[in-house]
């Protein structure tokens, strides 16, 4: 966490220094861009993300009912959806018909279509960095994120699984539709040099599918054979209940995939097609008479492409010991702190660049006061979606075994550096053509929508269910777009 307040600290200081050298170029166009609208710009950005540290802190002493930390979290993605809306695109796209007479048609379009181009862009990229960062372990910020990453990465292990699968005779013998029986029993161990996987005598109370790796088989202290990748070893005697008839030992390290004798059985009760194909190997195996046709390539990768679609591919469940394990081995507090950054960049920008909107509309009619400029429906929607995202993070980050006091001073840095962001989104607006301004705005809006639907929504459906997810997100979006009235 060190090198994430060291970041937070020098984007500080970043801004502090744009916005110094940019202040004499705001003295000077027709409107007074003063230092007192960049503290109001800043505190606005502020009080959108104060719900950051507020629902940490009751994210880490509160574990609530999954359910309800999944309606929490829609009716954040509702609000949000509100804010984007209400605030950003409708104001930009009714531009197109109600441009004014001193705005020229091509003028009244740039805007909208810089927005759309902006919002393609910043969609795309938000993608690639999400990506990016949850290679390096950001994936563990959010429950959503972790579950669809963790999920990816089984799916692309049960397709390597199913391809070895594939080339033995047994599991090919086996109907695509009733190998996930299979999969859901299979676990992987790992062996080291030398080690002795089974002796000669042994109870056959496991099979092994070798992944990688060579193991050899001896008896007597002679070499038989030497079994490698695509090998299956120890069926026979799970089948039959045979003792071990030779002696395994790693060759070099090993990865396998093993079936114990019991999870077999239970395999075989559920499956009547397995329970056949297991006769029949026992019966081929026993009498010699197995044997390899001359398309079993061709017949291997087939079987493996139909197995695989015929396979559960929903997300997994993870236990609090898994998700603290994964933390362990994958987690980086640097990639998750970036991960929570950069699903909250884009929001500081638009509360900054919106209010100076408001701001520049208010100031040639008359001098506002700082409630008369407050775009209520973003900072609203914005503060509303915030609270129920670091809730159920600061929850997710709590049972990874994260420190309470840790937790809250990541999110409380994230609310300083959105308020300094939306006060650089002012700056920015005021010296920059409107036309790329809106390019920026769809930006970060393509990037927020983005967000929504690949984190906050999967999120609480994966939580609270389809119908509170509904609900919830219907009530979020009222709810922000009410706060519009206290601007009329």
């Amino acid at each position: 966490m060190k090198k994430s307040y060291w970041i937070s600290v020098g984007f500080i200081l970043v801004a502090a220094l744009y916005v110094w050298s940019s202040e004499s170029a705001h003295a000077v166009g027709h409107v007074d861009f003063s230092t007192k609208y960049l503290i109001w710009a800043i505190i606005l950005g502020g009080l959108s993300a104060a719900s950051l540290p507020l629902g940490s802190a009751l994210g880490v002493v509160w574990q609530p009912k999954p359910v309800i930390t999944g309606a929490f979290a829609a009716f954040g993605a509702g609000a949000l959806l509100a804010a984007l809306s209400v605030e950003l695109v409708a104001p930009t796209m009714m531009g197109i018909s109600h441009g004014g007479a001193a705005v020229s048609h091509d003028e009244s379009l740039a805007k909208p279509i810089a927005l759309i181009i902006g919002g393609v862009c910043g969609g795309i990229l938000f993608v690639l960095l999400d990506q990016l960062i949850n290679a390096k372990g950001g994936y563990l910020r959010k429950t959503a994120t972790t579950i669809t990453y963790l999920s990816k990465r089984k799916n692309e292990r049960i397709k390597r699984l199913l391809a070895r699968l594939g080339e033995s005779d047994f599991f090919r013998s086996i109907p695509p539709e009733h190998i996930h029986h299979l999969v859901d029993y299979i676990r992987p161990v790992r062996f080291e040099e030398n080690d002795v996987i089974f002796n000669e005598g042994d109870p056959g109370n496991k099979m092994y599918f070798i992944d990688q790796g060579e193991i050899q088989l001896q008896r007597g202290g002679d070499e038989l054979t030497v079994l490698k990748a695509g090998d299956v070893l120890g069926e026979i005697a799970v089948i039959t209940g045979a003792a071990r008839t030779a002696k395994a030992i790693a060759k070099t390290v090993v990865k396998v995939l093993v079936l114990t004798k019991q999870d077999f059985q239970h395999v075989r009760k559920v499956s009547p097609a397995f329970e056949e194909a297991a006769l029949k190997l026992a019966s081929e195996r026993l009498e010699k008479l197995s044997d390899h046709s001359q398309k079993k390539a061709q017949t291997d990768s087939e079987w493996a492409i139909n197995a695989a679609n015929a396979v559960r591919q929903g997300n997994q469940v993870l236990t609090t010991g898994e998700l603290r394990r994964e933390a362990h081995e994958h987690g980086s507090p640097l990639a998750i702190w970036l991960g929570i950054f950069l699903d909250g960049i884009p929001e500081s920008f638009v509360i900054g660049s919106g209010f100076l909107a408001i701001l520049t509309a208010k100031l040639a009619t008359s001098i506002p006061s700082f409630t008369e400029i407050i775009p209520y429906t973003l900072i609203a929607g914005l503060f509303l979606s915030n609270f129920p995202e670091a809730m159920s993070s600061s929850i997710g980050m709590k049972k990874q075994g994260w420190k309470s006091p840790k937790i809250f001073m990541m999110w409380l840095s994230l609310m300083i550096m959105t308020a300094v962001g939306a006060g650089i989104g002012y700056a920015v607006g005021a010296d920059v053509n409107p036309v790329i301004v809106s390019g920026l705005q769809g930006l970060a809006a393509g990037a927020m929508l983005t967000m929504i639907a690949q984190t906050m929504i999967p999120e609480a459906v994966h939580l609270g269910g389809p119908t509170i997810v509904g609900l919830s997100t219907l009530s979020g979006f009222l709810g922000a777009v009410s706060f519009k009235l206290l601007e009329m």
